[in-house]
Formats: structure tokens, C-alpha cells, sequence
């Protein structure tokens, strides 16, 4: 089993790959496109519930507050991509012009907010908490991601 960090930089993986895809499509392939947005959706959704829900608490008690601040700006990046940028795109036709660029946007965010954490958050993760505690977590985030993938297909 993957602590929680490697879990957690495993999903930002998979989802970088899918956004490039993204947008390297072209405006002609809207079923792939739409496809590829369904399944960039679902996962950004997991993803950010098992954050918010299990590791962002578990980080912020293990250490004060500058972690705090940093768990607080990072729930307002997800909070913009859920409620702003990824809802706009999904409301966008594949084939228009407009698709490819708010794809990009969403790209350009995702990124910034994966290499945020990568290089910052989980650093002080490692520092603040055991590598029992991590592995404690990853398998609760493990159980609560094949939840919420269940509860996706239904």
C-alpha cells in the first residue's frame, strides 16, 4: 500500500496526462474530448474529497499553523476549479473555439496547484508527519477513493 503522499502524487499524475491529452485534441475529436473531460472531472472530484476530507486534517493538526494557511489556499484552488473553471468548461461545446482555451486554463491551474503541493506541501508533510501515519493514511484515503469510484458508477 502507497503512503498518502505517493498516492496523492500518483493521482496528480494520472491527471496531468489526461489534461495534456486534453489539450493536445483537437476541435474535430469532441467525443474524445468529452470523454477525456468526463473522466478529468471524476478524478479532480475524488481526488480533492480525499484531500479535503483525510489528508489536508491530518497535515494541519500535525503541525501549526503555517500549515494551516497552506491547506486554507489550497481548498480555495480546488474550491476554483470545482465551482468556476472546470463547470464553465464542462458547459462548453468540445467543437467551439472557446473549448480548447478554458482546457488550457484548467490545465495551467491544476499544474500550478499539483507542483504546489508536490514541492512544498509534501515535503512538510514528510517533515511533520511518521511514515506509520502516512501509510495509516493512505489507507484511508485508499478505502475512501474506491467509495466515492463506486458511488461515481452508480
Amino acid at each position: 500500500m502507497a503512503d498518502a503522499i505517493e498516492m496523492l502524487k500518483s493521482d496528480h499524475e494520472k491527471v496531468r496526462a489526461l489534461l495534456e491529452k486534453l489539450t493536445d485534441s483537437g476541435k474535430r475529436a469532441t467525443k474524445a474530448r468529452a470523454d477525456l473531460l468526463d473522466q478529468i472531472g471524476e478524478e479532480l472530484r475524488i481526488h480533492t474529497t480525499i484531500e479535503e476530507e483525510i489528508f489536508y486534517p491530518a497535515f494541519r493538526d500535525a503541525d501549526g499553523t503555517e500549515h494551516g494557511e497552506m491547506t486554507f489556499e489550497a481548498r480555495e484552488e480546488h474550491r476554483a476549479v470545482e465551482k468556476l473553471v472546470l463547470p464553465d468548461l464542462e458547459k462548453t461545446d468540445p467543437g467551439d473555439d472557446a473549448f480548447a482555451g478554458r482546457a488550457k486554463v484548467l490545465r495551467e491551474l491544476i499544474e500550478h496547484h499539483a507542483d504546489e503541493e508536490e514541492d512544498d506541501m509534501f515535503k512538510k508533510a514528510r517533515k511533520a508527519l511518521s511514515r506509520e501515519e502516512l501509510e495509516k493514511l493512505g489507507t484511508r484515503m485508499a478505502a475512501r477513493k474506491k467509495e466515492l469510484q463506486e458511488s461515481a458508477k452508480s
